[in-house]
């Protein structure tokens, strides 16, 4: 249980200070958070480098090998947002289950510590025009088992979501996902 509860101070701790809680709804059985970011760009272009630029934006520390180039997704149905790891290893962070290129991708699975513990999620990346670009729109919905609550990893997980898709708009927008 200590460790536990270590693993959640250490996530929450490397979680932006910057970002909002957006927790909808949290309970010992599970939770849902949700992201919403204005990117100045197409919808197109912000699913092309989403998908298919990942390792230029995504947070190195937090991949399993700690190099964010590692990473992959298949833009098809039971295609793979994977992670190649040293020695021929890898990682199966979540699976394609609904491709609409430029408008939805939806993933099923547990990321990081998620997969340590009993649970499985739900990620939906909605992109949809807007005045000045896209409005996109990611919904994660995490069930599962964990003796402390699932609402324990609710806050946690919401910031390094969050995290994740405002270095997205930061590459699109300025080709630096760590400009502010």
């Amino acid at each position: 249980m200590r460790v536990k509860l270590k693993l959640v101070v250490v996530f929450l701790a490397l979680a932006p200070r910057w970002a909002m809680p957006a927790v909808v709804d949290a309970s010992a059985s599970g939770f849902t958070v949700r992201t919403t970011v204005a990117i100045r760009a197409a919808p197109g272009d912000v699913y092309q480098r989403l998908v298919r630029n990942i390792g230029d934006w995504w947070n190195p520390s937090h991949t399993f090998s700690g190099n964010a180039h590692n990473l992959s997704i298949e833009e098809k149905t039971m295609g793979c947002f994977c992670e190649r790891l040293p020695g021929g290893g890898g990682v199966r962070l979540m699976e394609v289950v609904y491709v609409a290129p430029g408008k939805t991708l939806r993933l099923s699975g547990a990321l990081g510590p998620l997969q340590a513990i009993a649970a499985t999620g739900s990620m939906m990346i909605e992109l949809s025009a807007a005045e000045g670009g896209t409005k996109l729109e990611v919904t994660y919905a995490v069930a599962g088992y964990l003796p402390a609550g699932m609402n324990t990893w609710a806050a946690p997980v919401d910031g390094v979501v969050e995290e994740q898709f405002s270095r997205l708009k930061n590459y699109v927008e300025k080709g630096d996902p760590v400009h502010k």
